[in-house]
């Protein structure tokens, strides 16, 4: 380590690692067309003296800020907080900073923090949210990279990477059926938004390409642990013999649950329940924990920023692309 009180300079990096400024300078940047044996002596040289770069000045001689926007309209941070993460994971290795900027949902704000964002002159910007229904492009100049994660664009041409819901329906009814469970219902959210009508019509699909019994129509309420409660009563006035729910959210599985545990019902030994999102806060909490869709968010974030990284350097991917969920199985299916 430097044991003076002078900053390291590049020129002190430079001559340890025996290469010009210039050259230490591309090969910290990731720029220029250099020798792998030279990125890496320079950067053990930059280690070895504690080198820390200069952003401003980095950012001053390539034209770029090196730092990216995130916009979302999800002020509570349960879908945006985990993006972020993954966000992060991606941007962190080219040394790029995150700036996040909740909207609220008020348009002027989102305005206010889109012209924010082009005056710091950032070098692309993430848009996200707490919902999987389309909304409108952000105004931003034409050569400033977008990308949106989890909640789409209107713009079928723009560059999104969002979760495949309808896959994940599916997985949960078929790891039902597996069980041998004959005749499923469905419990979910409003029925005005896009998550609970994609979920909705994949569980219908996949439990009668299953070859077992849909108990329906599907039941649409709030995403509510109290909606969970009232829709167990509305499927025991039914008088249908229901051995599985599938439900569109954890919290409204939650509440499944209880209402069964009051009925009476043991779940999964008469009922099984399956949730969605994976929140642990919901899915480990619930008694008995919760069997249900991981979304993969941190890896939707990491995915959406490696775009970024794509389209920043020149190469941008318009369209969408779709990553699978995963299915984690727990007590509220199989048992203890």
């Amino acid at each position: 380590m430097n044991s003076s009180s002078r900053p390291v300079r590049i020129v002190d990096v430079a001559a340890l690692a025996g290469v010009a400024p210039g050259t230490a300078s591309k090969a910290l940047n990731g720029s220029g067309q250099l020798k792998a044996e030279t990125r890496d002596r320079v950067r053990a040289a930059a280690a070895q003296l504690g080198f820390t770069p200069d952003g401003f000045g980095r950012g001053l001689s390539s034209g770029r800020s090196y730092t990216v926007g995130l916009l979302t309209t999800d002020r509570f941070g349960r879908f945006t907080i985990p993006i972020l993460a993954g966000a992060e994971d991606a941007l962190g290795a080219g040394q790029m900073a995150v700036m996040l900027c909740d909207t609220r949902d008020d348009p002027l704000r989102e305005q206010h923090y889109v012209r924010m964002l082009q005056s710091r002159r950032v070098d692309g910007i993430l848009v996200t949210g707490r919902r999987t229904d389309t909304r409108a492009p952000i105004d931003v100049p034409p050569g400033l990279p977008v990308v949106h994660v989890f909640t789409p664009s209107s713009n079928a041409e723009a560059t999104s990477v969002l979760a495949d819901e309808a896959t994940g329906a599916r997985m949960a009814v078929e790891h039902l059926i597996g069980l041998g469970r004959e005749r499923i219902a469905h419990v979910t959210g409003r029925h005005d938004h896009h998550s609970a009508q994609v979920r909705a019509a994949a569980v219908e699909r996949a439990v009668t390409r299953g070859g077992a019994s849909f108990v329906g129509p599907p039941l649409f309420g709030d995403w509510s642990e109290r909606w969970g409660r009232q829709a167990v009563a509305t499927l025991m006035r039914g008088g249908s013999a229901v051995d599985a729910v599938v439900c569109g959210s954890d919290q409204v599985a939650r509440g499944v649950c209880d209402g069964l545990r009051e009925a009476g019902v043991d779940v999964p030994r008469d009922i099984a329940v399956t949730g969605f999102d994976d929140w642990d806060v919901m899915a480990l909490a619930s008694r008995p924990p919760l069997t249900t869709v991981d979304l993969r968010l941190e890896a939707l974030g990491r995915r959406g920023a490696e775009l970024l990284l794509e389209a920043v350097a020149g190469r941008p991917q318009p369209g969408t692309s779709w990553l699978t969920p995963r299915l984690v199985v727990r007590e509220s299916t199989v048992g203890p």
